[in-house]
């Protein structure tokens, strides 16, 4: 079984909540075996939808309709399961784990992190399920701070996916950037994406605030 998820998440945009799916992560990763993959980009889509018609398990595959910024290219690794660090840094104080088009702004983020003199991590983990447990755990070793980012709930998602994986194997203070126990409602993708906190500004924020904890 195959399923595409489309129109994910608020930047749907002015359709309103009745179409934005914001459970859909923790709703189907709670499913036995199923597979449950978040691109990044048009280029990561492509990538994991030829994987998925070549693999025999059931696969949920998560797709935004908001034109997304191309972060990845040709070139860049995909495997089920196999996280990628797109942002690294020598010494890292907080590690940002991003997925789908939330991976851009998290890049944003590191780079006006950066210019402000903290470092950061981004790692893209475009498979929440199964997840890279030993790419979690070494971010989270060598930056001592997680801040997780999804246009998501942030209760069942890959956030929580994250945590449970670090409480079991390397417990770290941890913020959680998505859409906090609310509906979605009608507004443009970018309006959306800043009122309900997954902007450039509210990463920033966060990393700043897990920073000085």
């Amino acid at each position: 079984v195959k399923i595409v998820g489309s129109h994910a998440g608020v930047s749907v945009g002015p359709d309103g909540g009745s179409h934005q799916a914001l459970e859909d992560i923790a709703i189907m990763r709670a499913l036995p075996r199923m597979r449950v993959i978040v691109p990044c980009d048009s280029i990561e889509a492509k990538k994991a939808t030829e994987a998925s018609a070549k693999n025999d398990g059931p696969v949920y595959l998560r797709l935004a309709r908001e034109k997304t910024p191309v972060v990845t290219t040709e070139d860049t690794p995909f495997e089920f399961g196999k996280a990628n660090l797109l942002w690294n840094c020598e010494k890292p104080q907080v590690a940002i784990i991003a997925c789908g088009p939330m991976v851009y702004n998290s890049l944003m983020s590191a780079k006006s992190l950066a210019e402000e003199g903290i470092e950061v991590l981004v790692l893209n983990l475009h498979t929440i399920k199964p997840i890279d447990k030993e790419a979690v755990i070494e971010v989270a070793k060598r930056a001592g701070r997680v801040v997780t980012v999804e246009e998501h709930q942030v209760m069942g998602g890959m956030g929580s996916a994250v945590a449970e994986v670090l409480a079991q194997n390397y417990p770290v203070p941890m913020e959680f950037i998505g859409v906090q126990d609310k509906f979605g409602q009608s507004g443009t993708p970018t309006e959306l994406v800043e009122f309900y906190g997954m902007g450039v500004k509210s990463i920033v924020e966060a990393v700043k605030k897990i920073n000085n904890k």
